[in-house]
């Protein structure tokens, strides 16, 4: 690594390295839906519904197919009980625990950004 003004800078190789590892992250976590879905399962197992319920302003089309993408990613699991009717109930995976302080650091960001644009004068 490169010093300057005594912060430690990446070299070409591990800048490149590091935007190729935030591609894959925003493929997978790509839209205005995908996060809120998970931080929304990682308070507790929901149905479909309840989800869109709590998630504002989603059309059931759309949350339809988050949830399809989220589950391919292994970020959560879809349980069918045979049931009648069938009751279908989506949880966070113990791999999307794995975003949580991707998840509270994204928060904070967003408390302060909101703070910050909130103090200026349009």
């Amino acid at each position: 690594m490169k010093i300057f003004e005594n912060k430690l800078l990446p070299t070409k190789t591990e800048c490149a390295g590091s935007l190729k590892n935030v591609f894959d992250a925003m493929f997978v976590l790509n839209g205005k839906w995908k996060l809120p879905i998970i931080l929304c399962l990682m308070q507790s197992s929901k149905r479909f519904n309840e989800i869109q319920k709590e998630i504002k302003n989603i059309s059931p089309k759309v949350l339809a197919n988050e949830l399809k993408d989220l589950e391919l990613n292994f970020l959560i699991k879809r349980n069918v009980y045979p049931t009648t009717p069938v009751c279908i109930i989506y949880e966070a995976t113990a791999y999307s625990h794995s975003l949580k302080n991707v998840l509270n650091e994204l928060s904070s960001w967003g408390e302060n950004h909101r703070n910050k644009v909130k103090g200026k004068t349009i």
